[in-house]
């Protein structure tokens, strides 16, 4: 199928596609279109941006049209013949707006009961007949605890953007609602990722189901393009300074892992007479909305957002979205840059990349991380370290201001002289925890501490310091500069050289796993424990 006219859809639909100029369905809509309409049940993987709404919407209409055509319409209070699931506010208002576009002919009625909004205004939003239902589960789960809903006539049940609904409690809720509905109910799923909720969802009420997996899916549209840009020392305002100085065609959106991060960008840009706007949690939701509201209006073309803005939001004219932070996980890296290139427009996407992003680079270009080995002989190179940032403090003891010519003190296998803090950083929104903004005085250091009494671990950074040929440790000690640092042999023991006047050999062990997390160190072999 490559025209929408070759599908049997009602006429009443047909001419709203025209009107609206959709001649060419998206390769989703392609391979899904058919399946639906002919009442099979799917699962549908496809890339953010692919056209997944209308996928669904055209089959609902459709069907929905042809039996009160041919039986009567809907006229019991709050008894819907389909239901949307949505994880957002935000995106059900959207897939809303996609329905009313086609109801116009059709004279179908679509209602939302989303979060966000009170209890009774959702009780007035369904106080009469209406055929569709757009809900978030959490309001939707209330509104059965009350019965003031009635799922018996929901002939088919989709569950929307369902890789951003990873609450624990979802899995249950989705089989409440799918038991509510009709024995015999069509069931749809439509995802960008499929995560291990979303795995476990699948397993559990789409058995049997026909699977439509786009070619796209889990990567990024051929329109896109992507620029990579290097931050030298966690300086990431004077890349960002030079990229704002090129206008683009459309808005750009500037993503963080974190709420501060957010806020902190955001008073750069306005001392700075950038007008920007912004779209994160915790904020009034009334803000939030209008905020989005002048965005997409062109009002204001700027916009930085967290991981929240990532998922499900569509705004036609973004032309370019710009990663202030990257984030850890691939899945949240696709949602973001599937804001722009939607629908086969062309897109840009600019990565503002520092050293520890090289793992998620990698994923991207489908290439493995190039890990360096662990120390093991004088050939290979210095063992992977543990990366610490300088917020993140060994809890040693009672530390010891020792010169470079003195050697550490070892302690017992197992790490019992020292221990390392839990991370300080917040979580991000969507994301793990992160590297915390640069601009606001937050560097990113890694440090090599040694303590007086029985210090063993020492994180050292597994990559080449900008401008520095050899590997580097960095030491905390009373503010030391970085150390270079040489793979080097001790009696056919493998060890670490700071080139430093006069310094001292400093015999190590290999990689290590003791009491770290699982994370991989290096341990100092003391005189008592290391024969020359």
């Amino acid at each position: 199928m490559t025209l929408f006219t070759e599908l049997d859809l009602l006429p009443s639909l047909q001419k709203t596609l025209a009107e609206k100029g959709l001649v060419t369905p998206t390769e989703i809509q392609a391979r899904a279109l058919p399946a639906l309409l002919a009442g099979k049940s799917i699962v549908g993987v496809s890339e953010t941006g692919s056209g997944k709404t209308l996928a669904f919407a055209l089959p609902i209409l459709h069907a929905l049209k042809t039996i009160e055509s041919e039986t009567q319409s809907v006229e019991n209070f709050a008894q819907p013949r389909a239901a949307i699931i949505v994880p957002t506010r935000d995106l059900g208002e959207q897939v809303s707006r996609v329905f009313k576009t086609f109801t116009h002919a059709t004279r179908l009625r679509v209602r939302a009961v989303l979060g966000g909004t009170t209890l009774d205004i959702a009780k007035r939003n369904i106080d009469g007949p209406f055929d569709v239902l757009v809900a978030t589960p959490g309001r939707l789960i209330k509104l059965l605890d009350r019965k003031l809903i009635d799922l018996s006539e929901v002939r088919t049940l989709v569950f929307d953007e369902a890789d951003q609904m990873l609450d624990k409690g979802f899995l249950p809720d989705a089989t409440r609602i799918a038991e509510s509905c009709r024995a015999n109910r069509q069931m749809v799923l439509f995802s960008a990722t499929v995560p291990s909720t979303v795995q476990s969802l699948i397993d559990r009420l789409f058995i049997g189901a026909e699977s439509i997996r786009s070619k796209g899916s889990h990567k990024v549209v051929a329109t896109l393009t992507t620029m990579n840009r290097k931050v030298i020392d966690g300086k990431r305002w004077p890349v960002l300074e030079a990229l704002l100085a090129k206008p683009v065609e459309g808005g750009t959106v500037i993503f963080t892992n974190t709420r501060e991060q957010c806020d902190i960008l955001a008073e750069l840009l306005k001392k700075q007479e950038m007008p920007c706007l912004v779209y994160r949690g915790e904020m009034d939701k009334v803000e939030r909305r209008a905020n989005l509201k002048r965005f997409r209006e062109g009002e204001i073309g700027l916009l930085i957002s967290t991981d929240l803005g990532s998922r499900g939001l569509d705004v036609d004219h973004v032309g370019r979205v710009i990663n202030y932070h990257l984030p850890q996980h691939l899945d949240n890296y696709l949602h973001r840059v599937g804001r722009t290139a939607r629908a086969g427009r062309k897109g840009l996407v600019v990565n503002l990349v520092t050293e520890r992003d090289a793992p998620l680079m990698a994923k991207i270009s489908q290439e493995k991380p190039s890990l360096r080995p662990t120390l093991r002989s004088a050939e290979e190179q210095p063992a992977v370290g543990m990366i610490r940032r300088r917020s993140e403090k060994p809890a040693f003891g009672r530390s010891a201001r020792r010169s470079d010519r003195a050697p550490f003190k070892g302690a017992d296998r197992g790490g019992r002289g020292g221990s390392f803090g839990r991370p300080s950083a917040r979580r991000s929104e969507g994301s793990s925890y992160r590297d915390r903004d640069s601009d606001s005085r937050r560097s990113e250091r890694f440090s090599s501490r040694p303590s007086a009494r029985r210090a063993a671990i020492l994180p050292v950074s597994d990559f080449v310091q900008s401008g520095n040929p050899r590997p580097v440790i960095r030491s905390a000690v009373r503010g030391a500069a970085i150390l270079p640092v040489k793979a080097s042999v001790r009696s056919g023991k493998p060890a670490i050289r700071p080139v430093v006047r006069r310094a001292a050999i400093l015999p190590v062990k290999g990689s290590s796993h003791h009491a770290v997390g699982g994370k991989k160190v290096i341990r100092p072999v003391t005189s008592r424990n290391h024969r020359s």
